[in-house]
């Protein structure tokens, strides 16, 4: 009977270890510090990540960026003027009203048309009447003392070639480069390239001044509003309807 009790104790021992083996093993206590323990582990013989390369982007002989819409190693192609220099009465669009409009100021009063195409390029307050009369006076002394008005283009043309800039615009030097290919090879870099657009901005306006001016006042008629539109949404508020108490 001894034997048959220590027997039976020792069978209950066994299942009690076996218990709480079972126990520790699915204690959540436990699988958090071997996570844990695990993590730390992973963190030392984790590899070194490294931060992905910045993606490097061409650039083009004009100093701009290459957009996605370009192909790499391609430069920008310039921009064409909406209408031709000698297209006087401008198109037959939206703004045709506006071309034959800028046709009679260049014909009649060409520093009003001067005063208006600076104003919209730059407007800082009295830059129209700073232009105008500028340009007045020396419409004026050109006319009387050479019988035309040979010191107006002097001063007007850094406009034709600040439009240019601006937009983009192809040059009368790149165009004839375009058309008949052999002015191309007197360039050496940019900055030669500039001084001959600028060149034959200023050939421009002497030989065809009043045409350039209308061309230019065409162009910002149709990608600037003027300084003195003011497009602001108005907001109507309207009172409310008459109200009335009804009895029950």
């Amino acid at each position: 009977l001894k034997g048959f009790l220590l027997n039976m104790a020792g069978e209950d021992n066994n299942r009690e270890a076996q218990r709480g083996d079972d126990h520790e093993e699915s204690s959540p206590l436990l699988q958090v510090n071997d996570t844990k323990i695990n993590s730390k582990g992973d963190k030392k013989t984790a590899p070194i990540v490294h931060p992905p390369a910045v993606e490097e982007y061409g650039w083009t002989a004009d100093g701009l960026p290459v957009t996605d819409g370009s192909v790499i190693g391609e430069p920008i192609g310039r921009n064409q003027w909406n209408s031709g220099l000698f297209s006087c009465f401008g198109r037959n669009d939206e703004f045709c009203s506006s071309d034959l409009e800028v046709c009679l100021l260049g014909s009649v009063a060409p520093c009003v048309l001067y005063g208006t195409n600076a104003e919209r390029l730059g407007s800082a307050p009295g830059t129209f009447s700073n232009h105008c009369l500028t340009y007045s006076g020396l419409y004026f002394i050109g006319n009387s003392l050479f019988g035309w008005n040979c010191l107006a283009p002097w001063f007007s043309y850094s406009s034709r070639s600040a439009i240019r800039r601006k937009f983009n615009l192809e040059g009368s030097f790149e165009a004839m480069n375009r058309s008949c290919g052999c002015c191309g090879s007197c360039i050496e870099d940019e900055m030669q390239r500039e001084h001959m657009e600028t060149t034959c901005d200023f050939v421009t306006h002497v030989l065809c001044h009043t045409c350039a001016l209308c061309q230019e006042g065409r162009e910002l008629r149709r990608k600037v509003l003027h300084p003195g539109f003011n497009a602001q949404s108005t907001v109507v508020v309207l009172p409310p309807s008459e109200q009335t108490m009804g009895r029950k």
